[in-house]
């Protein structure tokens, strides 16, 4: 099952991987998509520092960590390293070789920054400088002004990253995004495109154009959308975000894809403060139900207004995704006028970096 452009691969034994690549070689290299996988991939170049254009304070460790711990803290635990905005105090971690060229790790919903742990494990041996930040609402990212408005449209959230990567003086960097991540990393293409070098998006398509409303079959999918558009939905979540969250980790991937350590480490990250403000507004926004940050609007008009991006880019979907079927992003490369890569992951679901850790690593580091 391998077709030019796109790639098939199980998480099965290290035989059937070494099979997968040596196929995907013979069938790829012809057209140039397994040089461009390299080239985007694997040689992601140096670290570029710039100016901090945000004014952030940043506090972090003296050494990059192993991996993301949980974004929130807790008595005993290891506190992530932070850095103040105006409105927030980003939770962040830092792994990996810190001369290495930078490279963002934006995680989606429900989840938290400890989803990465074993993608960034598995990249350890790569001159890579790893970023990986809890989003807005989400375990140790709080909010420092309580005017601030508790909103979460993709522009903005984006914002929040261009500040994070300011204060910390980065200027040019990679960047992979799952879920809501992707669609951050995306906003980051448009909006900034002289800072972002490439990018991966794990799961969840772009929105460039607008949002078009679903057929009712997708439509179907995304009930969790139209339920938290009612007030009794939303009276509902906030009296278990943690029973809301999980049906949808039960959804979205295969049967028995995770484990209730795993699930109620993260579910942690969920009884932040504003979590469910910020979940909320999130869903509503895309539809019309709430407006957008204010300081955010230029950015959202230029995301609906881009029809494509050029930067080179790699999308990562599961063959098992019950929220985000294949089918979604089958034609997905019209969207991308320069290099564009679909890699397409045997059972695995809607969390490949959590399925298949070992698998979206090799893709990033081939």
């Amino acid at each position: 099952m391998f077709e030019a452009g796109q790639a098939t691969l199980g998480k099965t034994d290290a035989a059937s991987v070494a099979l997968a690549v040596t196929m995907m070689d013979r069938r790829l290299i012809g057209n140039g998509c397994w040089n461009f996988m390299a080239a985007t991939f694997g040689v992601w170049g140096v670290t570029a520092q710039g100016n901090n254009q945000s004014g952030a304070t940043m506090f972090h460790s003296p050494e990059p960590s192993a991996g993301p711990t949980c974004c929130l803290d807790e008595p005993g635990s290891i506190v992530m390293p932070h850095l103040d905005t105006c409105d927030l105090q980003i939770a962040f971690d830092e792994f990996g070789a810190r001369e290495g060229h930078p490279v963002l790790l934006l995680h989606g919903w429900p989840d938290d920054a400890s989803t990465w742990k074993a993608v960034s494990s598995n990249l350890q041996r790569q001159n890579l400088r790893l970023i990986a930040p809890c989003l807005r609402g989400f375990g140790g990212t709080v909010f420092r002004n309580d005017k601030a408005l508790r909103t979460a449209n993709g522009a903005v959230l984006a914002m929040d990253a261009i500040a994070l990567m300011d204060g910390l003086g980065i200027e040019r960097f990679s960047v992979v995004g799952h879920d809501w991540g992707s669609n951050i990393a995306e906003a980051l293409a448009i909006g900034w495109p002289g800072r972002v070098d490439r990018m991966a998006l794990l799961s969840s398509l772009p929105r460039m154009g607008g949002l078009k409303m679903p057929p009712f079959r997708q439509a179907q999918r995304y009930w969790y959308h139209w339920f938290m558009a009612t007030k009794r939905g939303a009276d509902a979540i906030k009296k278990d975000p943690h029973g809301f969250a999980r049906i949808q980790w039960e959804n979205w991937s295969p049967d028995g894809w995770f484990d209730e350590e795993t699930f109620a480490t993260v579910s942690k990250s969920f009884d932040n403060p504003d979590w469910v403000a910020i979940t909320l507004h999130s869903y509503r926004v895309r539809w019309g139900e709430a407006e957008p940050d204010p300081q955010s609007v230029w950015l959202e008009d230029r995301i609906r207004e881009t029809r494509s991006l050029s930067l080179p880019t790699v999308y990562f979907q599961g063959m098992e995704d019950g929220v985000n079927p294949p089918e979604l992003s089958k034609d997905l490369h019209k969207k991308f006028s320069g290099s564009f890569d679909r890699i397409v992951l045997q059972y695995v679901g809607h969390f490949p970096q959590r399925e298949d850790p070992e698998a979206v690593a090799r893709e990033l580091a081939i």
